[in-house]
């Protein structure tokens, strides 16, 4: 499962990716602005009102900014594992770039002034469809 902000342009260009990428359908997509997003973020005791992070929710394990991402990234087809690279970088420094384009999403990328719906075709990749 993984959790996204539905406003951001550039989180739902990730979503976006992710379900032309993950063709096995390994991921089940919910906007943190959901029901369904907004009873996970409350079940994890997280803020249901400013989003700074995608969640990854793995099992019974939560992962966020960059371990979230690398994670992501490690189980989508050849050649998305190579980016995994990147875990070489110790995990302060990722997330401290991660947070940085976080911080700054909106002003970098935009915003929607809703939450994107998705399309008849995405419907079963996002969880309560």
């Amino acid at each position: 499962m993984i959790l996204f902000d539905g406003v951001c342009r550039l989180c739902s260009a990730w979503a976006r990716f992710l379900i032309k990428f993950d063709k096995e359908r390994k991921f089940k997509l919910a906007t943190v602005q959901s029901p369904e997003g907004q009873a996970i973020l409350q079940w994890y005791g997280l803020a249901t009102d400013h989003y700074e992070t995608m969640l990854l929710i793995e099992g019974a394990s939560i992962y966020t900014k960059s371990s979230a991402f690398f994670r992501v990234m490690r189980r989508l087809p050849w050649p998305w594992p190579m980016v995994c690279i990147g875990w070489v970088v110790p995990s302060i420094i990722r997330d401290w770039l991660y947070d940085r384009i976080a911080l700054n999403r909106y002003r970098l990328f935009g915003r929607f002034d809703v939450c994107v719906v998705p399309t008849k075709d995405h419907e079963s990749r996002f969880l309560g469809e």
